[in-house]
């Protein structure tokens, strides 16, 4: 099945590589170290992607329309297999009794159903053109525009010059003066679900 941390997969690639987000951060503490004579701090905070996914009802209700449409899948899979292992247990037993042409027949349907099952798995699970991906990004991209966009209001309004998101980088250590706005986030998205 698929879980959150493909979602955060897709909210890290919307909000930028790692590498930026690190490289940024580099920068950021160069500039820091480099300049103590700034004569206004910097605002800075961070978020909690995963625990916003995990949370917010509407990335939730993304997550059981996968899950299902993943069921289906596997389903639809193991009800192939299940063909597969009969086909050959079949022609197994009855090896002795076959005659060549008749051998060759059920090893070519064995064959082509073999063929067919690595063709499901890979329009169904291919992760760069498999159906479950692209069903996961159309549902997942409205969530993730709308907690972007509650982000950047909260940042905007707020005048942050900086929001990391704590599962796109290594932060090791918070410090007291740095806000976590994820409670926040959560608050104003579900705020702006019910006023759907």
């Amino acid at each position: 099945m698929f879980k959150y941390n493909n979602f955060t997969n897709e909210l890290e690639e919307e909000m930028g590589s790692k590498k930026i987000i690190k490289m940024v951060m580099a920068l950021f503490i160069i500039l820091i170290i480099a300049a103590p004579g700034f004569s206004q701090k910097l605002k800075i905070a961070y978020v909690h992607s995963q625990k916003i996914l995990s949370d917010f009802k509407e990335a939730i209700d993304v997550q059981r329309k996968i899950d299902e449409i993943d069921r289906q899948f596997q389903a639809e899979g193991r009800e192939m297999q299940e063909r597969l292992r009969l086909l050959q247990d079949q022609y197994e037993s009855q090896a002795l009794l076959l005659s060549d042409a008749k051998k060759k027949e059920k090893e070519q349907e064995i064959q082509n159903l073999i063929l067919k099952l690595q063709q499901f798995q890979q329009e169904k699970y291919n992760p760069q053109t498999g159906e479950i991906y692209k069903i996961q990004a159309d549902l997942l991209q409205p969530v993730l525009d709308k907690i972007n966009g509650i982000i950047k209001k909260i940042g905007e309004e707020e005048n942050y010059d900086l929001i990391l998101d704590t599962a796109a980088g290594n932060i090791l250590h918070v410090s007291d003066q740095i806000t976590d706005l994820t409670e926040r986030i959560l608050e104003e998205l579900d705020k702006a679900s019910v006023k759907k």
